[in-house]
């Protein structure tokens, strides 16, 4: 039962990517963000009221890292999905794994295994395969926003880490992330040219981004809390194929063999990361990689 929970919010979340990509035609990143933001916020207070939790948090700054960059991470993969197939700008969103393992190797000075080293490895050769040979000129902007979104990604997943070492609650994590969203994505759509009219027709994707995103959220959230996380981890990757088949039946979206050959790379240098994240390594918190592997698509 935990696995169906995994494929559902896997599910869920590409459901999501439909939205966005249906409401990208008509709305901006920022207002599309707004609407992701505003959904989550509500789900949250409701969480934190319910747990009697205090909205207030004494890490306020290391919660504003978290939510800027979560944000900023957003932003960048509703922008790529307006522009890039379905499931290429979710499979480059779900490179934040092999920007983590970088992260630790170059920054935090973390020794990394020659097994992880190779799955960086092999990621980076499919993103390269996948954007160089099958994108289109004016789809390069998408393709760096996809890339951007995993990267940024990877320092919130650490963030979140750090968070729940000083005993922040993850549902107050995501309250103070949504409001972030909220505010950010209603100063760029100011800053950018105001509001769109939102036509009675265009309101059910719209409130969709927000209700997908939570439903997804609670659904991979009660997945790890009672399943086994390796094979959740590895599961959440399904999201690429439930976006392969909704960018084919409802765009035609046909990707070429070198497009799907990268994307086996993504998929299994993610996998690879997975795995070496869950090894027993004794008695210690959960590292950085744990997090990603369990939250690969929680930036959505």
């Amino acid at each position: 039962m935990p696995s169906l929970w995994m494929i559902a919010a896997s599910f869920l979340f590409a459901c999501m990517g439909v939205c966005v990509k249906i409401s990208s035609a008509h709305f901006g990143v920022g207002e599309l963000t707004i609407y992701r933001g505003l959904v989550a916020l509500g789900v949250s207070f409701a969480l934190l009221r319910f747990g009697r939790i205090p909205a207030a948090t004494p890490h306020w700054r290391m919660q504003l890292s978290r939510g800027v960059a979560g944000s900023v991470a957003l932003a960048a993969y509703y922008y790529a999905i307006g522009i890039l197939p379905l499931a290429t700008a979710v499979t480059l969103n779900y490179t934040s794994p092999i920007f983590v393992a970088l992260i630790l190797a170059l920054w935090m000075r973390e020794r990394v295994a020659w097994p992880l080293a190779t799955a960086v490895l092999i990621g980076f050769a499919g993103v390269v395969l996948l954007l160089r040979p099958t994108l289109q000129a004016d789809q390069w902007p998408g393709a760096a926003a996809g890339l951007l979104s995993g990267l940024i990604a990877s320092v919130a997943y650490i963030n979140v880490r750090e968070l729940g070492q000083l005993g922040e609650p993850e549902s107050r994590t995501v309250f103070w992330f949504s409001a972030l969203t909220l505010i950010l994505g209603l100063a760029w759509t100011l800053l950018t040219g105001g509001f769109h009219p939102v036509p009675l027709a265009d309101l059910p994707a719209l409130l969709g981004v927000g209700l997908f995103a939570a439903l997804a959220q609670l659904a991979m959230t009660r997945s790890y809390r009672y399943g086994k996380t390796l094979v959740s981890a590895n599961l959440a990757y399904s999201t690429v194929i439930f976006a392969s088949l909704f960018g084919v039946v409802l765009w035609g979206e046909h990707l070429p063999v070198a497009a799907w050959l990268a994307i086996g790379l993504i998929i299994l240098s993610g996998l690879v990361i997975s795995l070496a994240a869950n090894r027993p390594s004794g008695p210690v918190s959960q590292s950085p990689l744990q997090t990603a592997a369990q939250a690969s698509a929680s930036n959505d």
